[in-house]
C-alpha cells in the first residue's frame, strides 16, 4: 500500500499529517529515510515514524444491510452516509466494495483491503451479485433470453455480461449479474422497456444479507477467504 496510507492505518494520524511526516524526513522504510507518501510498502518492510516501529491495524471486513435514502460514501453529501450511527471507527479508511444507489438497498460488503475487493468488483472475476427488483410494469416473456444474450445500454458500445433473471411475480425479479456499470440494473430493464420502483441487493458471491436494515457484522474468516480466490 502507499506509504501514507501505511501510516494512517498505523497511527491515529490524519491523510495530511502523515504526508507532512513523510515529507519531513520522519519516516524510513527499511531504514532509509523515504520522502514520498506515494512510495508502495508491504506488511514485511520495516516502516518507522521517528524510530518507533510501525505496524498496521488488521484489515477489516464488514457486511452491512444498507437503508434507503443513505450513500455508499464515508461522508454526508445528498444524503447521509451509510456510516452514520454505526459507532465503526476510522471509516476514512474504509471503502465499499460495489456501491449501490440512494434508494437501493441491501447487502453491502465494506473494507481497507483494496486487493480483497478488487475480487468482488472486477468482472473477470465473475463474481456474482444477486439483486430482488420491483417493476413498474409486467416482465416480458422473452426479457429472460435479452438478458442471458446480453444488451445495450445507452451509452454504451458493448453489451452486458449474461445475466440471469428468475421470474418471481409479474412485476417482482431476481437478477443475478456479474458486472458492476453505473445504474447498471436500471438501465438494463430500461432498455427492454420497463421501469424499476425498487432494488434490494440479497447476495454477493456466497455471501446472504443475514442482519437487519442499517445493521452490520464482521464477516468471517470463511466468508473473507470465499472471496480470495
Amino acid at each position: 500500500m502507499r506509504l501514507d496510507k501505511f501510516v494512517c492505518k498505523s497511527t491515529t494520524l490524519t491523510r495530511s499529517d502523515a504526508v507532512q511526516y513523510i515529507q519531513h524526513g520522519a519516516v524510513s522504510v527499511n531504514g532509509e529515510i523515504v520522502k514520498n507518501e506515494r512510495s508502495q510498502v508491504h506488511e514485511s518492510n520495516s516502516v518507522k515514524l521517528n524510530g518507533e516501529t510501525l505496524s498496521p491495524r488488521p484489515f477489516r471486513y464488514i457486511l452491512m444491510h444498507k437503508p434507503a435514502g443513505t450513500i455508499c460514501s464515508n461522508v454526508d453529501e445528498a444524503y447521509p452516509s451509510l456510516f452514520n450511527g454505526t459507532h465503526i471507527e476510522h471509516t476514512e479508511e474504509l471503502h465499499i466494495a460495489g456501491r449501490l444507489d440512494a434508494d437501493t438497498t441491501g447487502l453491502v460488503l465494506i473494507t481497507d483491503d483494496g486487493h480483497w475487493s478488487f475480487n468482488i468488483t472486477t468482472p473477470s472475476k465473475h463474481c456474482e451479485k444477486v439483486y430482488r427488483v420491483g417493476l413498474s410494469r409486467p416482465i416480458r416473456d422473452d426479457a429472460a433470453e435479452q438478458f442471458e444474450r446480453g444488451v445495450l445500454l445507452q451509452g454504451e458500445s458493448k453489451p452486458t455480461l449474461p445475466a440471469k433473471l428468475n421470474i418471481v411475480s409479474p412485476k417482482e425479479v431476481t437478477l443475478t449479474i456479474t458486472e458492476g456499470k453505473f445504474h447498471q440494473v436500471k438501465r438494463m430493464f430500461s432498455a427492454i422497456g420497463n421501469r424499476v420502483v425498487s432494488l434490494h441487493r440479497e447476495r454477493i458471491g456466497e455471501i446472504l444479507l443475514d442482519v437487519e436494515e442499517g445493521k452490520w457484522r464482521f464477516l468471517s474468516e470463511g466468508e473473507v477467504a470465499s472471496f480470495r480466490h
